[in-house]
């Protein structure tokens, strides 16, 4: 065989010498075209060319047992030759690209057109009629210099616009910038364990280079392509890309190729890395991805259109080529580009709570602001002709045509001026402000936000189903208690009151079926605790070797892993990780005193879970048996893929209780909790004696409650009919009372949360929150409104499936995101209050003035200043608050809650009422008042008038003061609690004044302004001072009196949406409310709403649910492949009729190699294992029955459980279980 392989080595040489193979014996195309192949085809290759694996790394330079050495020039060398494992990321959209964005505005279009048409107009002069034959309201200018400038106003508004447009386009490019940065923070985060020179590290995944020999285990996302080198029951989920929901397997026989951006779901093993960055699988993908995107720019290029097209469908047939998994990409494999651009842009996941209500509130001002801007031009218009032709009863004269058609434009620009007004463009600035803000200062608080909406809709959390181990607990796991030779001891035992025999075989078992990659490492300071680095629940066992004063190490160097003759790894449904060594000695185990082994009756049985396993799990102890069984070589070789016979007749060694006790900071942030209205749920893999004792140290369960306490077994039965379906009302009964779900699995876990959302029993709807650490954890965290994974003991899977990542697996952190959440809904709120104010005050104004005096008060170019301009400042000042701990005092709002509360809508009308006051009483009765001539009436082209100006400066103090009223939105009296905490506050607020005075006394013509004196001003701002004075007033007054105050904003209700457009939806994820509201005939008025597209553009193109491709994330966010591959849709059906057992269930700590087993064994199995106690409730007894059921020969037969005297067994298993 080995010459065999040499010659077809040497073979595969040959053949591949014309390659440029560089420094390695081995080109970039070459393992290019190896890793496009699968199955044997793959294999086939491998041995041609290379022999085997081996080979394959003689001529990478590397050991596949010591790695790279890991010298810096090398690594180099490699990067050069190969590529680095990074994808590049698309360019960021340039300042000019944001600007031309900027200005597709429709609202700052027709003001352009206007103002433009303005500007041609006030250069054209009637040349032989006199301006007094065009009616009264055209001449009346004395000074030919003034008519001279009645272009100043078109150029004013063109200027604003292009003020607004470098603003908006600059928030864009910095909150592009800010998420870029985000997003390489995530990637900064994301490691990958290597070999290198014979130590096993942890390097970044951009850092992996062609050679590295890659640990992989359960939960790993793959960072590059790469062939088996070793693997234990290595199943790999490969969904992602070939759309095949089947695990595939991966063995040295069958499958050894492994694809960048697959799931590792079971199993672990060693791979040789032998493709990277663009040259990996996921690379090429994504070159394709980024060639169409180029090819639909750049049409004209139709030639090279079809070569790529030729030479996509060329990949897709070599990856089609092995039966059923092909590389089906199905965005590349069509035809119609278009039709898949649109399906692009559709949502996967619904719309945030609050992106739901502000779209839907946006689209109703806007359609109020379109109404009254029309009805403006058009009483404006009736207004002139009426006056002009009937009242002076002038004929239609040519040549004043021009005059009225500029007469025409200006009614036209007040119109557009109510309407720009109207638009609360500031809305969706204030959104993404506040949550980029709110998002930076998040990362201090150890929430790393992937999804931006999550911030916002976590502060309307009503409930958290929160994992226990790691979150709730410190997940530092040592044993405590053990059960050795029918002696049950409290505190771990002094070795030599252990037979040595068990003993041997006790550190042996635990130090090889341990995960080699868990170990205990020495403390980081001098007198810490031992570093426990990998699975905790290993390390645990690890320690209580140590413990024993048995050094596992030696064990490990005695059977390295590639000694391990077979491996039987942790999975959900087996619940326990068994070892097969190769042994040439005899060994006698027990359960007995003296080392002998015994049959283990029920009776026994019955006994050890009673007076053992039950106070452990009491004492919120996890229990775990550790057992064995040899194989005599006199009974033949068994078949080791029948699990079930290989796993039965068992001899228990010992049961260990492993304490992990509660975090210090949990039960005072569950209290929290409650007291902001949040239930809080544990569920859990436990058993429930354990889970109860855990429940009530944190102050979950409390004495005296009425709640619930039940297992996953139980679980199932109430919520299932009589064939098997989940029925919702039944769900109903059980979760508002449910506080802990133990010995749950992923599907039980993913079940009660859509329960829990889906359910209308209570009102407001239920928002839920919920945590994950494992692979499985995946359907839950993707279903649930908020899913946090956890950054350490987390796999990839679960990170990518998350909105927010925990760095510190701490449950305190999810109430500080709880904070922050209700923290950027109250700033929209507080933004709300203050916009519509200033909207509802200036369209009143403008609407009523246009019609009184044919002209509105505001001039354009002043309207633009205190809408947009204003507008963006008071969203950066109001949306910049600093959460406070009062936000935990008052219950969550909730899915239906309302933007705009009564209490808003009271204070909103209150100041306009005073607003309008004022600024009317100014408008008509201010030149009396003031001594001044009136600005009313002024003909086309008037030069600036006093009285006006005071108008305009009254109404820019009254908003300023209100600004700061506008800090509280619940009725509170103290409006300048905290003011000095925000400084941007107070500088935005002082700048605004500054600018104003400079407006009012420099800003002449362009502004309509004029110079005021000290005692004008003095009375402007006093009438500004005076809405502080009124707010007071308005607080006094109690909403429950005002019962005509309606509430605004409320996100769209499931039963508004027609019946045929729920159809076409139903295909979708979820309904995306907000998509709804601006199909109905509004998708006109939504692309007008001043830069709400540009602004959601910005946050949508970071939004990794808004994924353009099946499958894949959005190329432009991802700039390394580790990133670059979304969770695999994982596929759950609720109406299946098959109810899961507790065997299929899942550890809650989902870590690679937890061996917990919720088996039954035989009664007259050697295996200290222990049947289902009686009681549902209590289970206690599941945490230690291990492994697989046995098969009914030897369970039938007690003689056949007992092991020989002296079996002289060439193999000897090994097996721990939980």
């Amino acid at each position: 065989m080995a010459s065999n392989s040499f010659r077809e080595s040497k073979r595969g040489r040959h053949a591949q010498a014309n390659h440029d193979v560089g420094d390695f014996n081995c080109s970039l195309k070459e393992l290019r075209s190896l890793m496009e192949l699968r199955g044997p085809e793959g294999i086939t290759r491998i041995q041609e060319c290379y022999g085997d694996v081996q080979g394959l790394c003689t001529r990478l330079k590397t050991s596949p047992i010591d790695g790279l050495g890991g010298h810096a020039d090398d690594i180099a060398r490699r990067k050069e030759e190969f590529g680095q494992n990074v994808i590049p990321p698309k360019k960021p959209k340039t300042f000019l690209q944001l600007v031309w964005e900027a200005l597709q505005d429709v609202t700052l279009i027709i003001l352009e057109v206007a103002a433009i048409i303005s500007l041609g107009l006030s250069f054209y002069r009637p040349p032989d009629a006199e301006r007094e034959n065009c009616g009264k309201a055209a001449g009346g200018v004395e000074d030919e210099g003034e008519a001279d400038t009645g272009w100043i106003e078109g150029a004013a508004i063109l200027l604003s616009v292009v003020c607004v447009v470098l603003v908006t386009a600059f928030n864009d490019w910095s909150k592009e910038k800010q998420f870029r940065g985000l997003q390489s923070r995530i990637e900064q985060e994301q490691k990958f364990t290597v070999v290198r020179g014979g130590q096993v590290i942890q390097i970044h995944v951009a850092e992996i280079v062609v050679g590295d020999v890659a640990q992989v285990k359960y939960g790993d996302l793959l960072p590059a392509d790469g062939v088996l080198i070793q693997g234990n029951d290595l199943k790999i989920d490969e969904s992602s890309l070939t759309g095949e929901s089947d695990h595939v397997k991966k063995t040295l026989d069958n499958d050894p190729m492994l694809l960048s951006g697959t799931h590792v779901m079971e199993g672990s093993g060693k791979i040789l890395i032998t493709a990277v960055g663009v040259n990996s699988q996921t690379g090429i993908i994504y070159t394709l991805l980024g060639a169409e995107e180029d090819e639909d720019d750049d049409e004209d290029e139709k030639k090279e259109k079809k070569e790529k097209k030729d030479k996509k469908d060329k990949l897709d047939k070599k990856s089609k080529s092995k039966g059923g998994a092909g590389v089906e990409m199905q965005p590349l494999n069509s035809d119609d580009g278009g039709e898949e651009k649109k399906k692009a842009n559709l949502p996967k996941k619904e719309k945030s709570v609050l992106q739901g209500k502000l779209t839907k509130l946006a689209v109703q001002i806007g359609k109020a602001g379109l109404f009254m801007s029309g009805l403006t031009v058009i009483i404006l218009i009736t207004l002139f002709m009426v006056d002009t032709f009937w009242i002076q009863g002038l004929p239609w004269v040519a040549d004043c045509t021009p005059i009225y058609i500029q007469f025409c434009v200006k009614f036209f620009i007040i119109g557009v001026t109510v309407l720009v007004v109207a638009v609360p463009e500031g809305l969706p600035l204030a959104v993404t402000i506040s949550l980029a803000y709110s998002v930076k200062k998040m990362m201090k608080d150890n929430n790393l936000v992937r999804h931006l909406d999550a911030c916002e809709t976590m502060g309307n959390a009503t409930a958290i189903c929160s994992d226990k181990t790691g979150t709730l607990t410190m997940n530092r796991m040592t044993v405590v208690q053990a059960y050795l030779g029918d002696r049950h001891y409290r505190v771990v035992p002094e070795p030599d009151l252990i037979p040595g025999k068990v003993l041997d075989l006790l550190v042996m078992g635990i130090g090889v079926n341990c995960a080699y990659t868990s170990k205990i490492m020495s403390p980081e300071k001098e007198g810490g605790l031992p570093r426990q680095v990998g699975n905790k629940t290993e390390c645990a066992l690890l320690g209580f070797a140590l413990d024993l004063r048995r050094d596992y190490m030696t064990i490990r160097n005695e059977v390295p892993e590639e000694k391990l003759f077979k491996v039987y790894t942790f999975n959900s449904v087996r619940k326990s990780m068994s070892t097969v060594l190769k042994n040439a000695g005899t060994f006698c185990f027990s359960l007995s005193s003296n080392g002998e082994a015994k049959v283990f009756k029920s009776r026994d049985r019955d006994h050890v879970v009673k007076k053992v396993i039950e106070p452990m799990a009491s004492e919120g102890l996890r229990t775990i048996c550790l057992a064995y069984r040899d194989f005599p070589p006199a009974d033949g070789e068994p078949d080791w893929e029948n699990e079930t016979d290989i796993l039965t007749g068992l001899t228990c060694l010992c049961v260990v209780g492993i304490e992990d006790p509660v975090r210090p900071e949990v039960p005072d942030a569950i209290k929290r909790c409650q007291r902001a209205g949040i239930t809080v749920r544990m569920v859990t893999g436990d058993n429930i004696n354990t889970a109860r004792a855990i429940a009530s140290k944190c102050g979950i369960l409390q004495p005296g409650d009425d709640f619930l306490c039940i297992d996953g077994k139980e679980f199932n039965r109430r919520i299932r009919n009589e064939l098997g379906e989940i029925e919702q009302e039944r769900i109903d009964k059980i979760w508002p009372k449910l506080r802990v779900l133990a010995r749950s699995s992923p599907t039980d876990k993913h079940t009660l949360v859509k329960g829990i959302m889906d359910s209308t029993v209570q009102e407001p709807r239920q928002v839920v929150a919920v945590t994950g650490d494992g692979t499985n954890d995946g359907p839950a965290l993707k279903k649930a409104d908020v899913g946090f994974a956890m950054g350490i003991a987390g796999t990839d899977v679960a990170k990518e499936a998350s909105d927010i990542i925990l760095t510190d697996d701490n449950f305190s952190s999810i109430v500080k995101a709880v904070m922050w959440g209700r923290n950027v809904y109250d700033s929209i709120s507080k933004f709300l209050q203050f916009q519509l104010t200033v909207n509802v005050v200036a369209v009143i104004v403008a609407f009523t003035g246009a019609c009184i005096t044919q002209d509105s008060p505001l001039k354009a170019v002043q309207m633009l200043w205190v809408n947009l301009i204003m507008d963006t400042f008071a969203s950066l000042a109001l949306a910049t608050e600093p959460p406070t701990e009062s936000l935990l005092l008052r219950k969550p709002y909730g899915r239906n809650k309302p933007l705009i509360s009564r209490t808003m809508m009271k204070n909103i009308l209150g100041h306009a009422v005073y607003q309008l006051t004022i600024i009317f009483t100014l408008l008509f009765a201010g030149e009396q008042m003031f001594d001044i001539d009136s600005g009313r009436y002024a003909p086309l082209h008037a030069p600036p008038s006093e009285h006006y100006t005071i108008v305009f400066n009254t109404f820019v103090m009254m908003q300023l003061f209100n600004e700061i009223n506008a800090r509280k939105i619940h009725g509170e009296r103290n409006v300048f609690d905290g003011i000095f905490k925000n400084m941007i506050f107070c500088s935005i607020v002082f700048g605004t004044f500054v600018i104003q005075i400079v407006i009012v006394q420099f800003g002449g013509k362009p502004f309509s302004c004029v110079c005021l004196t000290i005692d004008q001003w003095l009375w402007c701002v006093f009438l500004g001072f005076g809405c502080l004075l009124w707010g007071q007033v308005v607080t006094t007054v109690p909403t429950s009196r005002l019962k005509f105050l309606k509430s605004a904003g409320h996100g769209t209700q499931q039963e508004e949406i027609p019946e045929e457009e729920l159809e076409e939806m139903e295909d979708l994820d979820e309904i995306d409310h907000a998509e709804m509201e601006m199909r109905r005939g509004q998708v006109l008025w939504c692309r007008g709403l001043g830069r709400i597209q540009t602004q959601i553009r910005v946050v949508n193109a970071f939004r990794d649910t808004m994924s353009p491709y099946e499958g894949l994330e959005t190329p432009e966010s991802r700039n390394s492949i580790h990133n670059f591959m979304t969770t695999p849709e994982f596929r759950i059906e609720d109406s299946e009729p098959q109810i899961p057992l507790i065997d299929d269930t899942e550890g809650e700590d989902d870590a690679p190699t937890k061996r917990n087993a919720a088996q039954t064994l035989p009664p007259h199995s050697k295996l200290a294992t222990l049947p289902s106690s009686p009681n549902q409730n209590n289970n206690a007894v599941d945490m230690v029955i291990p492994l697989h059921k046995e098969s009914p020969k030897i369970s039938g037969n007690p003689e056949s459980a007992v092991l020989p005297a002296c079996p002289g067994s060439p193999l000897n298993s090994l097996e721990t279980s939980l």
